[in-house]
């Protein structure tokens, strides 16, 4: 059994999607358990979806930290408690540090094609770009913004008319298929 935690900021889809996907599901003989999820907004959607799979989330909100050492700090403790194989971030919007990147074996969903478009208006930024493809990618996580690296990307061909709501919902479609298989292929190995 290989055990994951995961952590989020926001609605939590990816968050659910992973509960529906891989929750006490089996691959090829590795079965595996979402041991923690783990939040830094109290007021995140994430929070109800998570306790409808029967996992109450822990909320460690970073505005109660006076650095981001002393949140990632917290923020390792609670994974370690967990028994975690593996950290899942799924929509976590935070930055982190050494303390977190050299005890933590983490995994990022990011939707764009990396290196491109790092930081938090990825989606709207890739969409006005010149770029005539969006994407999303998925990459070990260290200590710079969408720096580490890169397992696995899905790319999209941008229609000439596609709204902006068009490709957001395109780049989600591919997040809620990629982001499981690679966790899978993670704990595989």
């Amino acid at each position: 059994m290989k055990k994951i935690a995961i952590l989020f900021s926001g609605s939590g889809t990816n968050l659910e999607n992973l509960f529906e996907k891989l929750h006490l599901k089996e691959f090829d003989g590795l079965k595996i358990e979402v041991v923690a999820t783990i939040c830094n907004n109290p007021n995140a959607g994430g929070i109800e979806k998570s306790r409808r799979y029967g996992i109450e989330p822990t909320i460690i909100n970073h505005k109660d930290f006076s650095s981001r050492e002393e949140f990632d700090e917290e923020l390792v403790a609670s994974i370690k408690r967990s028994g975690a194989d593996l950290v899942v971030l799924a929509g976590f919007m935070r930055f982190l540090t050494q303390v977190f990147t050299k005890n933590v074996k983490a995994i990022n969903l990011h939707p764009s094609l990396l290196p491109l478009f790092k930081g938090g208006h990825a989606i709207e930024e890739s969409y006005y770009s010149s770029m005539k493809v969006g994407g999303i990618t998925v990459h070990f996580v260290n200590e710079k913004l969408d720096g580490g690296a890169i397992i696995s990307q899905k790319c999209f061909q941008k229609e000439k008319d596609m709204s902006l709501e068009e490709y957001e919902k395109t780049i989600h479609s591919l997040e809620y298929k990629l982001l499981p298989k690679v966790v899978v292929e993670v704990l595989s190995k």
